[in-house]
């Protein structure tokens, strides 16, 4: 069966979908997002290797600011999520014509969104690098790089916004290969401005937008316009307006994502103060070494995409067995691929390195961090499976307040203790630590039936069922 068909299994009332279809619509999901994970992270591997190659202090100016961007994209992303998961929620009960209403209210609050974060990045900008306590010679080349940033992120939210829902509708390969398309541009990009026109580490911050310009550009109407379901065009009346339920659903979704986020995003900056007084050495091959190690984890995002999707529709359609069926699926697939992964990382550290950096104590420090962090990426892909089921669930808030206290209290508090002694090495063990921490504690979440409930309607159905006819 097509990944179509298999869908519309899922959604048809009183079907029961067997083992073989689950997991061959879980895979065929999975795929197309695995693609364009790997090709993400092959772009910033080849952003960080361009500059590496220009010098270590720019490589480590773009590092520095590098934990405050996932701050902003994390809360990005948490606002195309609380919309894109209703749009999982409406197609699942076949409400199509909701979920486009659902969209178009997304991309105007998202812009409006989008304002308010640009503005608040541009106030900050001049002033975050020396709050993260880097030496002087790169704060005015860091700056640079997060003022580029920050004039993106309108372009940002409306790409979220839009490949979210047609993720969530079930058309993944579109907005896959669209990402893939923007990683090919982003290299070109970067290529010609910080090669051809010389304009240094600004130069992968022009790359980058610009890329992400034309990929909103084909993913808004690759969704509006081209998608079966999702089209605006079957619609007499567009209504971009947002209304009042459809916000409060999305803040009730959105908000605890977003809030885990930035504070974890937070927490990750001043972990970020703790490197900076480390040296550019120890700056760069953390930079690059997270850049690496998301070759790792980036499979365990493809799946996670798929599980949002898979449950989302579930849960739309009022089937909770298939809710878990699809979790544990998505979960038994993610954790053997990062296990695999992770025995990958460990073997071919130096390799990897050698690709991004010329630097010989970068290559050495930045193989011992990423033998440290191998050993941990079977917690990490749990703890993402898992949450991105919940997400689907709309069940966002306790997951939310476990990656808090997971960050705060384990990686933050064991940084502390390990980095005075043990620089960057204890670094990246506080952060092993926690990942299996938190990828324990999400599959205890995830053995409870507590997050998947579903609201009987039944009594509401009946009712308005008795109004039509009463009139």
């Amino acid at each position: 069966m097509t990944k179509d068909e298999l869908l519309a299994l899922l959604r048809q009332e009183g079907c029961e979908m067997t083992l073989r279809e689950k997991i061959h619509l879980t895979v065929l999901l999975s795929i197309p997002a695995i693609i364009a994970q790997f090709s993400f992270i092959a772009m910033q591997m080849i952003d960080a290797a361009m500059l590496g190659h220009l010098s270590t202090d720019e490589a480590a100016a773009v590092g520095l600011v590098s934990t405050t961007i996932w701050l902003f994209g994390g809360l990005t992303s948490a606002f195309a999520s609380g919309f894109a998961v209703q749009v999982a929620h409406r197609v699942g009960a076949g409400d199509n014509k909701g979920a486009r209403s659902v969209i178009r209210q997304g991309l105007l609050s998202g812009f409006i969104f989008a304002c308010c974060m640009t503005a608040i990045g541009l106030s900050i900008a001049p002033y975050l690098p020396h709050w993260l306590g880097a030496s002087e010679h790169i704060c005015e080349e860091a700056s640079r790089y997060f003022n580029i940033f920050c004039l993106g992120i309108p372009l940002i939210v409306l790409n979220g916004v839009a490949a979210g829902s047609l993720r969530c509708s079930g058309n993944i390969k579109v907005p896959s290969m669209l990402m893939v398309m923007m990683c090919v541009l982003d290299v070109i990009f970067n290529y010609v401005f910080i090669f051809m026109l010389h304009c240094g580490t600004a130069g992968a911050a022009y790359g980058t937008i610009t890329a992400y310009f034309i990929t909103m550009c084909c993913m808004v109407y690759a969704m509006a316009i081209k998608d079966r379901v999702l089209n605006f065009i079957q619609d007499e009346v567009l209504d971009f307006k947002p209304k009042l339920k459809i916000l409060k659903k999305t803040f009730r979704i959105g908000f605890p994502i977003g809030l885990e986020r930035g504070v974890t995003c937070t927490a990750q900056i001043a972990i970020s103060s703790i490197i900076a007084p480390l040296g550019s050495i120890a700056i760069a091959a953390n930079t690059f070494g997270i850049n690496i190690e998301s070759l790792c984890y980036m499979p365990g995002h493809g799946i996670a995409e798929a599980a949002t999707t898979l449950v989302g529709q579930s849960k739309g359609a009022e089937k909770r067995n298939l809710m878990h069926s699809f979790a544990w699926i998505c979960m038994a697939l993610g954790v053997s691929i990062m296990a695999f992964m992770g025995l990958l990382m460990w073997l071919f550290a130096p390799e990897m390195f050698s690709i991004i950096t010329p630097d010989q104590n970068v290559i050495a420090l930045g193989t011992e961090i990423l033998r440290i962090e191998a050993w941990a990426e079977p917690g990490f892909a749990a703890a993402i499976i898992a949450s991105a089921v919940f997400v689907g669930a709309g069940k966002t808030l306790i997951p939310s307040l476990m990656n808090l206290g997971s960050i705060w209290i384990v990686r933050v508090t064991l940084t502390l203790l390990l980095a005075p002694t043990m620089g960057l090495r204890g670094v990246w063990i506080a952060m092993a630590i926690e990942l299996c921490f938190r990828g324990t504690i999400f599959t205890l979440r995830l053995c409870t039936r507590k997050w998947s409930y579903i609201r009987d309607h039944s009594y509401l159905k009946k009712k308005q069922d008795y109004d039509n006819n009463k009139r």
